[in-house]
């Protein structure tokens, strides 16, 4: 859990008091963040990646299997390497990292962690917050599944919550010397005149990116934040405070200003320097929530905070300052969560490397990056030319009962902002073809995954289905099968069209690509986030098509439509169709794996 600081703390600074051990609750802990119910990010992209750390410790040596959220994952796989090697009581330890969103990892840990489809079993869990272990204590206890979580999660290191926001932008409202907040946000966001009501007509509305908090630590801290800001609670948020008209009011206008969620915060950070190197910083997004390093990640011309990426693109021409919000921060631990489901002979490691974790060079790696100490010291990048504040957080949030976050979470469905999304699915010859050690066919894979999609919308989201290969109507390449319209009303047409879909002919990529996007903007929802997902599995097969350029010439940011790609085996286009993505300010994902379609689709449905 997190440890207060050694040294005074600044005015203001919220203190958690000392509990004593309940079963049903952690100790309170300083932390849960914004932002991630499936996926892992490296690039954004909801997948694991295992990383090995070098040791010679041959056949006879031992695995530590880490699980680490995405924030941190590049310094925890610098460390592991480091470490790998040691002997701990005679036994040689490697340690391997795989990164997994700290949403995604509690979820697995909840229902029971499955190899097949979660990937390596951790033996230690690294989440960004100790929110998210008390979430999972709290389901454990009301699943009655078996308990692995341990008393004690010491942190490894400290990151506020911060709403990042471009410099001139956050300048306009008052930075460095005014206190902002999820307030003037509500404002800034519901004010007619957008940014012109600071003198600004031409950075256009103010736009917010958000992850989703089923996923995200940013997401779930902004969320929560934005609740507490509401009440004007620093602690002991409650459940029926959840349910107040004027909460449920505010928390819906911050909502409303939302470009689209995301499963992590690398889908705003990368967009955003995707602008910047066009010089159009100020257009994307006004504002991001996201964990205190990962401005000076962004700052650094490395949003991914991967060592690997580390001086391989510029500093961007407008950087980033990190907004801590007036009404109150809550703060990100990183605790270290040694399950009690690990081999017992394993103990002994775990509680090694979590010393070399809190020890003075580990713990510099750490600072090396924007990251607090697990003390909560400020490290030497803490400063005002990085967009950082050192004597910042000066208010704290305490977090909620795990009951209340699940809660927030449950509410949050409802008041967050309502989708307008179409569908648009691949069903030429090739997805007849099968996918190793499923049994099935591509096509069959797609429609249960789509299926499963269909009911992650509520409510008056809007939604639609076409189908597209070549020559499928006429000349044209698509077919419009369900008109997008409220999920209330439509959902069973769309999953018995979805059971229907059967491959034929060709693929007709980049029309039918052009003509979805077109249909979105004409009919698009100002209320909503206008999207459209495309899944393929191979490249544009029509030569009398519109060419990749044209294409992308028509495809543009400004109208607020998102075209999200699904790459759908590894003779799919990924390159084109990461271009057609960004193109709209979307996001390309890579299902070349076809068995791990559910997980992607998963990351995709956290946008809306």
């Amino acid at each position: 859990m997190y440890q207060p600081p050694s040294t005074p703390p600044p005015p203001g600074y919220y203190q958690y008091p000392a509990q004593p051990p309940r079963r049903s609750r952690l100790p309170l802990v300083l932390g849960i963040v914004a932002g991630f119910v499936l996926l892992a990010v490296l690039g954004g992209v909801g997948f694991y990646v295992l990383k090995k750390g070098s040791s010679s410790c041959g056949k006879d040596g031992v695995t530590l299997n880490v699980a680490s959220s995405p924030e941190k994952f590049g310094i925890m796989k610098d460390l592991a390497k480091a470490y790998s090697g040691r002997k701990v009581g005679g036994t040689c330890v490697t340690v391997s990292v795989v990164t997994k969103s700290s949403g995604e990892a509690m979820a697995a840990l909840a229902r029971g962690w499955n190899v097949t489809t979660d990937g390596p079993q951790p033996d230690v869990w690294s989440p960004a917050s100790s929110g998210w272990v008390s979430l999972l204590r709290h389901r454990i206890e009301k699943n009655g599944t078996i308990d692995m979580v341990p008393q004690d999660a010491p942190g490894i290191a400290v990151a506020p919550l911060v709403i990042a926001m471009p410099r001139p932008m956050a300048q306009a409202m008052g930075w460095p010397s005014k206190a902002i907040g999820w307030r003037d946000v509500l404002n800034l966001a519901t004010d007619t005149r957008g940014w012109g009501a600071y003198g600004h007509q031409d950075w256009g509305r103010f736009r917010l990116g958000k992850t989703n908090p089923n996923f995200s630590t940013s997401g779930l801290n902004a969320t929560i934040g934005a609740y507490f800001a509401a009440t004007g609670k620093s602690d002991d948020l409650s459940a029926a405070d959840l349910q107040r008209g004027d909460v449920k009011g505010f928390v819906r206008g911050v909502e409303s200003s939302v470009v689209h969620y995301g499963d992590t915060t690398l889908t705003f950070l990368q967009g955003l320097q995707r602008a910047d190197d066009a010089g159009q910083g100020l257009s994307y997004v006004s504002a991001v929530a996201v964990e205190e390093m990962s401005v000076y990640y962004y700052n650094q011309g490395n949003p991914t905070g991967d060592p690997a990426s580390a001086g391989k693109h510029a500093k961007p021409k407008v950087p980033l300052v990190a907004v801590y919000p007036k009404e109150g921060t809550l703060v990100s631990d990183h605790p270290y969560v040694a399950l009690k489901s690990m081999d017992p002979g394993k103990q002994p490691l775990a509680a090694d490397f979590l010393t070399y974790l809190r020890g003075e060079k580990a713990q510099a790696r750490f600072a090396e990056d924007g990251f607090r100490g697990y003390d909560n010291k400020v490290t030497p990048v803490t400063t005002e030319s990085n967009g950082l504040l050192p004597n910042q957080p000066a208010k704290m949030i305490a977090p909620p009962a795990p009951a209340v976050m699940d809660e927030a979470l449950a509410s949050w469905e409802s008041l967050r902002k309502r989708s307008n999304v179409l569908w648009v699915v691949d069903v030429s010859g090739s997805m007849k073809e099968q996918v190793p050690g499923t049994g099935k066919s591509r096509m069959e894979l797609a429609k249960v995954s789509l299926a499963k999609a269909m009911d992650q919308f509520i409510g008056a989201d809007k939604v639609g289905l076409w189908e597209f290969a070549t020559r499928l109507d006429g000349s044209r390449d698509y077919r419009p099968l369900v008109p997008v319209g409220p999920i209330a009303s439509n959902k069973d047409a769309l999953k018995a069209k979805i059971s229907g879909l059967t491959p034929k002919t060709d693929t007709g990529l980049f029309d039918t690509s052009l003509a979805a996007f077109q249909s979105i903007r004409d009919a698009k929802d100002p209320g909503a986030i206008n999207s459209v997902v495309l899944l393929t599995d191979g490249m544009n097969d029509d030569p009398g098509s519109v060419s990749l350029n044209d294409l992308l010439s028509k495809l543009d940011g400004e109208s607020g439509v998102r075209l999200f790609t699904i790459g759908f085996s590894a003779g799919a286009d990924q390159a084109g169709l990461k271009k057609i993505a960004e193109a709209t300010d979307a996001k390309a994902y890579d299902a070349s794996d076809a068995a791990t379609i559910d997980k992607v689709m998963s990351n995709v449905t956290s946008n809306f």
